[in-house]
């Protein structure tokens, strides 16, 4: 494939556009504090435009929350299988698989993070229990990728270690001044080893 060709393939539909500025929007003035007409200027369209890609507010926000649990848990499950077989199945390329894809979440996506803690609430009944549902399946991925590395730490505590390490891994959101934070490399670094580091104190 050539690189223009790549390029075609890898841009943004007007649909992942419109999605990306909502999130940093609501995260950045709340959910009630940004408008129609705002979302679509960020993406250079009018307001009404809008709602050729999408019902409304709410529907922007269902989509987010829903579609990042989803993207995580699948993401997790295929990280388990790929990097399960390429790293030749050990527990502890596993465990650091799933480490090094929360970790790009953490990193890339703070404004969803910042959107599920504040407007999780907002979504319907429905969505909202659906991203409850894939939130539970992902931390069972992990739960059993701890337990095949830690064989001793019983389920529950494994369970518990596994928020507590979502806990500080999602807690990139309130790093907000670029002092905060060393290089992205650097800082990725750090969190993976703050991450092993809570594993490994669990089972002692």
């Amino acid at each position: 494939m050539s690189t223009h060709a790549a390029a075609r393939v890898a841009a943004p539909t007007r649909r992942e556009q419109i999605l990306r500025e909502a999130a940093r929007l609501f995260a950045e003035r709340g959910f009630h504090g940004v408008g129609v007409d705002e979302i679509g200027a960020a993406v250079g369209i009018s307001g009404p435009g809008l709602y050729r890609h999408f019902p409304g507010k709410d529907a922007m926000l269902a989509e987010l929350l829903v579609g990042i649990s989803e993207r995580l848990l699948a993401g997790g499950r295929l990280r388990v299988t790929e990097d399960g077989a390429s790293r030749g199945s050990s527990p502890e390329a596993l465990l650091d698989a799933l480490i090094e894809g929360h970790i790009d979440f953490a990193l890339d996506d703070r404004p969803l993070i910042t959107l599920h803690d504040r407007e999780l609430d907002r979504l319907r009944d429905t969505d909202r229990k659906r991203v409850r549902q894939l939130q539970r399946q992902y931390v069972e991925v992990w739960v059993e990728a701890v337990r095949a590395l830690y064989p001793a730490l019983a389920e529950g505590e494994a369970r518990v270690t596994v928020h507590a390490v979502f806990g500080l891994l999602n807690s990139t959101p309130h790093l907000t001044r670029p002092e905060a934070l060393p290089d992205r490399s650097a800082t990725a670094a750090l969190l993976h080893r703050l991450a092993r580091g809570a594993f490994a104190a669990a089972a002692v």
